[in-house]
């Protein structure tokens, strides 16, 4: 039964992650990049729990939590850099 539900929820992630790809290749402002981009970690965050859970290793845990940490400071840096006059248009 678990691997039924790991392996759905795989694949809706992995739906997920193609989406927010597009939306990260489309644009159309720097915003919705950065926002696509923080989208993809979270996405790789669920993923490797996902994984950890199917293939009982407590260990991959861990790096999901680097991984998730990691992309909150991008994201704390990107605020930073419109806080201080960055340009948030590419257009």
């Amino acid at each position: 039964m678990i691997e039924w539900v790991t392996l759905a929820t795989m694949l809706i992630l992995v739906l997920a992650l193609v989406l927010t790809a597009v939306r990260l290749v489309l644009g159309p402002s720097l915003a919705d990049r950065v926002v696509a981009l923080e989208l993809i970690a979270l996405i790789a965050v669920g993923i490797i729990i996902v994984y950890a859970v199917q293939v009982d290793r407590a260990a991959f845990l861990d790096v999901a939590l680097v991984l998730a940490l990691t992309a909150f400071m991008a994201a704390v840096g990107f605020a930073r850099f419109l806080e201080r006059g960055g340009s948030g248009d590419n257009e």
